[in-house]
């Protein structure tokens, strides 16, 4: 399996077991309480860079964190995101997928939820 010594998610799944294609780590700079990140064990950068088999194996896992993570008692729901690339925010170059616990009152207007990676489109029930 290839991994990257100076990555800190490579370093971060060393210590996780199985053998499958995809781990689970909690986010080590949560945005709520519960935020983990799935991601790929071979260290790739980008969507693309998966293969069939990684990709069915990461979105299968991401479905099941998504699932644990939404069913906690106070969890309301849930958002999944991916930052691919860096003008799309990916800051570590290593792909992950936040599942991020969302909670009633966590914010004052959760709607448009992603859209408000560009916060003059997020409002878009406003338009017309």
């Amino acid at each position: 399996m290839v991994r990257s010594v100076c990555c800190p998610f490579c370093r971060r799944i060393e210590a996780v077991d199985g053998d499958g294609t995809a781990a689970c780590v909690p986010d080590a700079f949560p945005s709520a309480p519960g935020h983990r990140l799935v991601v790929p064990v071979r260290h790739v950068a980008r969507v693309q860079d998966l293969g069939q088999e990684e990709w069915a194996d990461l979105f299968e896992l991401v479905r099941d964190v998504g699932a644990e993570v939404g069913s906690a008692q106070d969890v309301d729901g849930v958002n999944i995101g991916i930052n691919d690339g860096q003008a799309a925010g990916q800051t570590i170059d290593h792909l992950h997928v936040h599942v991020i616990p969302r909670r009633f009152g966590d914010v004052p207007d959760p709607r448009g939820g992603v859209r408000w990676v560009i916060p003059e489109t997020a409002r878009y029930w406003e338009a017309n």
